[in-house]
């Protein structure tokens, strides 16, 4: 899909801003991206899903700014640490569904959950890339795009895989399951060598899909979301009722749950994994990337040209910053950073290079880029 970059707003709070591959940027993908951009604006009710903040569908290259969430992705933790408890998993299907519900109600689908897109911090997991389904369902073509099927093709339901371009919420129930699937046992209901391979045995209703080691009090709620026709899985509604129920068939009660959930996944269950947060090095290049910007924003606008009188020819325009925000590859988020766009609220292309040495704003986000690259191990473009 992209890059992810973390950036900081004018106040100096922490978001994820996601630019978005130039080959996923057809018209039509744009205009769909807009109109879900403008729809997540509106979401409310739940604390599941990244907040949206801003959006350029329209920009040489689209981009969306959204909360960022300090955590570790679901996959990195059942990596590292093995499949959740049942009763963990229970309430990890209870919490996203419920956030989904509230989401789903605003009219829109994410149509890519996968362990990868679940981030487990200090408030439970919350369900990151809502808006950028937009680039998966935007294109007929998009399943024989390389790089962007290996990985999701595993966590998508049959309908999307036949190339179904307007799947329903029962898309999402499909993709929680595999999340759940995922959380219970490590492994995807469907897995092969190659993307055809795998996207054969999703659409094929003969092969049932790889439930191996899910616990038998999980079984019944999770089958019934990787049901092959959208028309026999559950709502939302019922998947959070059958999770709740299960945690107190277990013992224990949601909220217990829940609380216990966050305490086996965060560094509050365990000191010893830090995440990384900015140091005072690093803060202090950023100060001076911001005061190196506004002087070259300031000698910009001296050397402008002033626009010609109604009725002559031509016309200057005035040259834009060298960045609006400063961008640092994402902890948790995205993989590694390359060189960043240089604006991402302008629509326009940017004014043509002048010879000689680079400006020094942008040596100094060369320079933090480079020490503060993530490495291959978190990255989540070109899935």
């Amino acid at each position: 899909m992209g890059e992810v970059y973390l950036a900081y707003s004018v106040a100096g709070e922490p978001v994820a801003v996601k630019v978005i591959r130039p080959d996923r940027t057809d018209p039509h993908t744009r205009a769909r991206f807009e109109r879900e951009a403008t729809i997540a604006r509106t979401i409310s009710g739940t604390g599941r899903v990244a907040r949206f903040i801003n959006a350029d569908p329209f920009a040489e290259q689209p981009w969306l700014a959204m909360d960022y969430v300090p955590g570790r992705p679901l996959s990195a933790v059942v990596k590292d640490r093995g499949p959740l408890a049942v009763p963990l998993v229970a309430s990890l299907g209870a919490l996203l569904a419920e956030g989904l519900a509230a989401v789903h109600a605003a009219g829109l689908v994410h149509r890519d959950l996968k362990a990868q897109n679940v981030i487990l911090g200090d408030f439970g997991p919350v369900i990151i890339d809502f808006g950028l389904g937009a680039f998966l369902g935007g294109a007929k073509g998009s399943l024989t795009q390389a790089g962007m099927v290996i990985g999701t093709v595993r966590c998508m339901p049959p309908e999307q895989a036949l190339g179904e371009l307007d799947v329903t919420q029962a898309a999402d129930v499909y993709g929680l399951g595999t999340v759940l699937l995922y959380a219970a046992t490590g492994h995807y209901p469907y897995d092969g060598a190659r993307w055809e391979a795998v996207a054969a045995q999703v659409v094929n209703p003969e092969v049932g899909p790889d439930l191996s080691g899910l616990p038998e009090e999980l079984a019944p709620v999770v089958t019934s979301m990787l049901a092959h026709k959208a028309d026999d899985r559950p709502s939302l509604e019922e998947v959070t009722r059958q999770c709740a129920d299960l945690m107190r068939l277990l013992g224990t009660s949601p909220a217990r749950a829940r609380r216990a959930l966050i305490q086996e996944t965060t560094t509050k269950g365990h000191p010893t994994m830090v995440l990384p947060q900015p140091d005072a090095p690093m803060l202090d290049r950023l100060d001076s990337l911001e005061r190196l910007l506004r002087e070259e924003s300031a000698s910009e606008e001296q050397n402008t040209s002033v626009l010609p009188a109604a009725g002559q020819s031509g016309a200057g325009t005035a040259a834009e910053s060298d960045v609006e925000t400063t961008l640092l590859p994402v902890p948790g988020h995205g993989g590694p950073a390359e060189p960043a766009p240089k604006q991402l609220s302008a629509t326009s292309p940017p004014p043509a290079p002048k010879p000689g040495r680079p400006p020094a704003s942008r040596r100094v986000a060369e320079e933090l880029r480079e020490r503060y690259a993530m490495g291959p191990a978190l990255a989540w473009s070109r899935r």
